[in-house]
């Protein structure tokens, strides 16, 4: 055997040892965190309706069973409807990203509006309200819910073809919502993603994305594990095989990849991935999505509520799960008791009639009763009339879901307990709702920034080459904009969410502003500032309400551009004085740095004002 074959030996040997330590890796932190695993399937299950199951002490869900056949045991879903209510709530307070120019120059202008453009695109492209929800539902859920931000090489426009005649596209950032369930930190201790070393996302998947992916072709398995099955039933502690549900497919196999932070020795982190022992990729993060161009995980964080030395959060099903069941116990054994008061307990003497006709038929109206002759007849007993407990603790209960859960009645079922009449005490009382989600909110708000940072940054990363993006003008025309990554940078631009006022909020301060007189006269408003304030209201798209001043602004940022390289006349059909204020905020904003610049600018102001003077002249002739 020759020195090539022995190396070649050498590095198969290695990757095998590599896969087998990734995989047992993978196993010691499952096995460290089933606990938590088995908590969150508990809570799937109270929201989903199935609330007579707990963890045994062995530390697996299963039912539990009733004391006497007889007893009642319905789910009386108060979770449910309150986690609806949450989602909803912040639904309406879900941040939009909006990008703010670091400063006034025009390059950071220019910058804030390319990756406003940009964010707009991907949002409306992947839908990212939806990826957004679904990551809130799990959140809501279970605790936590993660952001998977990646590039896309198979996405975008084609911009050729390669040797085999497949086609290659420009590539596209692509966001995915995570289940906790899928995510694996080396420290269930750590407090978010910044403290983790190593994160493992494992999936089950099928062998033929597998192959497709990396060129390995695996036999494939059955995969019944709750967290990694594919078809793992919403109640959770069942088997996927028991009832109706749809047998699980044996063709799948768990991918492993294991992300870990640059280190000494691999200053540019690690990324490997493995299935069924098999080394399927190695090699550095792929992407520079960090603050200062570092690699770091392109994952991010959002929970419902945060628990101090935990990674993972907790949610308001955790707490309400005991309130459930106490709320469940008290209806089952009240309608036990109007079953007594309705249906209820004969008393027979042994012997003085047929019991199982009795026990199957009753006494119903009209029933000829035959009894021994000499015997006590049958009768009811007396059950007594409710105790007044029944409905004290009912209704206890009920208001400690509004405590636990933050909800408020007028939200929850849109009752006002108290009889607040005005619109300002009702918004308050909502207010009040929305404060009492504040870290909910904020981790949220947190989570979208972040991933609006790792849109901006794999852009900036991957698009070497001239990029076209659309973006919608004035009256829904198309206006159309080319970029690179060198044009961008997302730590240049200050990002704005708009979650602390909802839209009516707004244009009901907005028509407050306008009717006070801070913006002067309304009936002598300018252009600019008319169109500005429609855009406010929700009516900026409008045909009736739309304006050539935004037009000529636009041909003034085109002018001013082309005005850093050489001359541009003014012409006679344009509005002089918006290209004149357009033209000077350039100048004042960076543009006298640049004596060229600065003198091209100041000829192209000096013909437009003797353009305004000619016109002006002719005017007064007229």
């Amino acid at each position: 055997m020759n020195k090539e074959q022995e190396a070649m030996k050498r590095e198969e040997k290695r990757k095998k040892d590599l896969a087998r330590e990734i995989v047992a890796d993978f196993t010691a932190r499952q096995r460290a965190r089933r606990q938590l695993e088995r908590g969150w399937q508990l809570n799937m299950n109270f929201l989903s309706g199935n609330q007579f199951c707990d963890i045994s002490p062995m530390g697996e869900l299963e039912e539990e069973d009733s004391a006497f056949y007889w007893q009642s045991r319905r789910s009386f879903n108060h979770i449910a409807p309150t986690v609806d209510t949450r989602l909803a709530r912040l639904a309406k307070v879900r941040p939009a990203l909006n990008v703010r120019a670091f400063s006034d120059s025009e390059e950071d202008v220019k910058t804030a509006r390319i990756a406003s453009g940009i964010l707009q695109s991907v949002k409306n492209r992947i839908d990212l309200d939806r990826v957004i929800t679904r990551a809130t539902l799990w959140s809501e859920s279970c605790g936590t819910a993660f952001y998977k931000i990646v590039w896309n090489f198979d996405d975008g426009n084609i911009i050729g073809t390669d040797e085999t005649g497949h086609s290659l596209r420009e590539g596209d950032v692509n966001v995915v919502a995570i289940s906790p369930f899928e995510i694996y930190p080396d420290s269930l201790s750590a407090e978010g993603l910044g403290e983790v070393k190593s994160l493992i996302h494992a999936k089950a998947v099928p062998v033929s994305e597998i192959k497709e992916k990396f060129g390995v072709e695996l036999p494939g398995r059955r995969i019944e594990e709750f967290p990694l099955a594919p078809y793992s039933s919403a109640s959770g502690w069942k088997r996927p095989m028991d009832g109706d549900e749809r047998p699980v497919p044996e063709d799948r196999e768990v991918l492993i990849e294991r992300y870990t932070r640059p280190t000494e020795d691999y200053p540019e982190g690690r990324l490997e991935i493995a299935a069924g022992d098999v080394l399927l990729y190695e090699g550095p993060l792929p992407y520079k999505n960090g603050d200062r161009g570092e690699r770091v995980f392109p994952f991010v964080r959002q929970t419902c509520v945060e628990l101090a030395g935990a990674f993972f959060g907790t949610s308001v099903v955790d707490r309400m799960i005991p309130l459930q069941r106490a709320y469940n116990a008290v209806r089952n054994r009240k309608h036990e008791f109007l079953n007594r008061l309705t249906a209820g307990v004969i008393a027979v003497e042994d012997g003085s009639v047929d019991a199982e006709e009795i026990a199957e038929e009753g006494l119903y109206p009209g029933k000829v009763l035959v009894y021994r002759q000499g015997s006590q007849e049958p009768h009811f007993l007396d059950c007594g009339s409710i105790p007044a407990e029944f409905e004290a603790e009912e209704e206890r209960i009920a208001n400690e879901f509004i405590l636990f859960s933050g909800m408020s009645e007028i939200s929850r079922n849109s009752a006002n307990p108290t009889h607040v009449m005005s619109a300002v005490g009702l918004q308050l009382l909502l207010d009040q709702d929305t404060a009492r989600m504040q870290m909910t909110v904020e981790s949220m708000e947190r989570a979208v920034k972040e991933t609006g940072k790792q849109i901006l940054h794999l852009y900036k990363q991957f698009s070497s080459a001239q990029r076209m993006l659309r973006m919608t003008g004035t009256g829904g025309k198309t206006e159309l904009f080319y970029f690179s990554g060198s044009d961008l940078s997302a730590d240049d631009v200050q990002f704005e969410t708009g979650y602390e006022r909802t839209p009516e909020q707004e244009k009901e301060e907005m028509l407050q502003i306008l009717s006070t007189g801070l913006l002067g006269d309304v009936t002598h408003l300018g252009d600019e500032v008319r169109n500005k304030v429609l855009d406010a209201l929700g009516f900026g798209n409008l045909e009736t309400a739309r304006d050539v001043s935004k037009l000529h602004l636009r041909k003034a940022e085109r002018e001013n551009v082309l005005l850093k390289e050489e001359d541009v006349p003014a012409d006679g059909y344009d509005d002089h004085a918006l290209h004149i204020t357009e033209h000077t905020r350039a100048l004042l904003s960076g543009g006298e740095q640049d004596e060229g610049n600065k003198q091209r600018l100041v000829r192209h102001i000096a013909s437009h004002r003797a353009l305004q003077k000619d016109q002006g002249e002719e005017n007064g002739r007229g």
